[in-house]
């Protein structure tokens, strides 16, 4: 590892620290976040050529505290706040605090500071993008580039996802009872989102964007740390793995598509196949079963198969019998047609595809289509299995996959 990656990964891993003892102390999330982030920029810059401080943490924290000073100074209708920060931490305090100071309270400031970013009143695009600035510690450069999107523009995403959790009153505390379930569980559909869009992006030149994919797994990884006996989160966690090891082989060498049937298994990462395996098998023993456990359980049964035909396809077809009734939703429903036309051949696939041809969040999707095209070709159908590729394709926002689909067609056509 070079010293600049080192540096880079040493910052990520403070970002939230040192944003979450800022907040505790001063409140202002918004100045807060923007004081963390010239902190983070300045030791960019500094640490590479200068060496990394003996307290890495205290330094981030001290030049990001003088920042908010100095904004607060500067801000002359606003006199009593400057004194009302000035006073809220000894100087000493901010210069002497040792590297590992505080471990409970950094742990408990890191949730607060992730179910804060994945506040209700912000959408998911929202929420994805404060994550990955205020607790991934990307620059807003970074998140612009990963999502396609001009730099100003990812910045107002992120200045108005401030200025939303400021006019709901989003507080730096930690929800409690229902709330803090239902927290948790945007904060991991937030995760599940950013990770699907790394695996598999929803519009550009490319199939993937590996960097979200790493971020989505690192933040998991450590919200496991922070919460390590939650099985939902250890669920995601090996679903995550057990769905990145495939990436190896899920293009050829020109970028192009390779579909699940067709990819060489030897490929596959076996190192995060068995830590998916372990962790979704350590999360069901523990209980109770939740969603992204069962997505585990069917991903580890994807991945153990050495070949396409030795898939244990009842089982997986019983883990989206359970699925459906834990989180009913088009998407489950869809991926359980495919199963049910492994089990029951592809008429009886097809027949749930039918009535799933009703749902309007479903009904002109992409994936609808090329899932009943890839069941018309095993039926025999290839004329309407083409038409159904051609019209996922026109449908499909990312190249790789409509070129994969738009490819299928022609090879079905006479």
């Amino acid at each position: 590892m070079t010293a600049d990656r080192g540096v880079e990964g040493l910052l990520r891993d403070l970002a939230p620290q040192v944003l979450g003892a800022l907040v505790r102390r001063y409140g202002q999330f918004d100045r807060c976040e923007d004081a963390t982030q010239e902190a983070l920029i300045r030791a960019a810059l500094r640490w590479p050529a200068e060496g990394v401080p003996e307290n890495p943490r205290g330094w981030l924290v001290t030049v990001a505290a003088h920042r908010l000073l100095d904004e607060v100074r500067a801000d002359r209708s606003r006199r009593g706040r400057e004194d009302a920060v000035v006073a809220a931490t000894p100087q000493s305090e901010l210069l002497g605090r040792p590297a590992d100071a505080d471990r409970d309270a950094d742990r408990d400031d890191s949730l607060k500071l992730l179910f804060l970013c994945c506040h209700p009143a912000l959408s998911p695009p929202s929420q994805i993008a404060l994550t990955l600035r205020a607790v991934g510690g990307l620059t807003t450069a970074q998140i612009a580039a990963a999502f396609l999107v001009p730099e100003p523009t990812m910045a107002q995403r992120i200045s108005r996802a401030k200025q939303t959790i400021r006019a709901n009153g989003g507080t730096f505390a930690m929800p409690s009872g229902p709330d803090r379930a239902a927290r948790l569980a945007a904060v991991l559909h937030v995760l599940y989102l950013l990770f699907n869009e790394g695996y598999t992006a929803t519009g550009g030149p490319d199939l993937t964007t590996p960097r979200l994919s790493d971020e989505a797994i690192r933040l998991t990884s450590w919200l496991r740390r922070l919460l390590p006996y939650d099985a939902e989160v250890a669920g995601l966690l090996a679903l995550m793995l057990l769905t990145e090891a495939r990436r190896p082989a899920r293009t050829a060498p020109d970028g192009a598509l390779v579909p699940l049937a067709e990819q060489d298994r030897a490929a596959w990462d076996r190192e995060l196949i068995d830590r998916g395996v372990a962790l979704v098998s350590e999360a069901l023993a523990r209980g109770p079963v939740g969603p992204y456990q069962v997505q585990a359980a069917v991903a580890a049964l994807h991945d153990e198969a050495e070949t396409l035909d030795a898939t244990d396809w009842p089982q997986i077809l019983a883990l989206y019998d359970l699925l459906e009734r834990l989180a009913p939703g088009p998407m489950v429903t869809l991926n359980r047609a495919v199963a049910v036309a492994m089990v029951h051949g592809a008429a009886a696939g097809l027949a749930l595809l039918a009535e799933l041809a009703t749902d309007t969040r479903l009904a002109r999707h992409h994936r609808l289509l090329a899932t009943r095209a890839h069941l018309r070709e095993l039926a025999g159908d290839r004329t309407a299995a083409a038409a159904d590729y051609r019209a996922a394709a026109r449908l499909a926002t990312s190249l790789p996959e409509r070129r994969h689909l738009t490819t299928r067609a022609a090879r079905l056509e006479p």
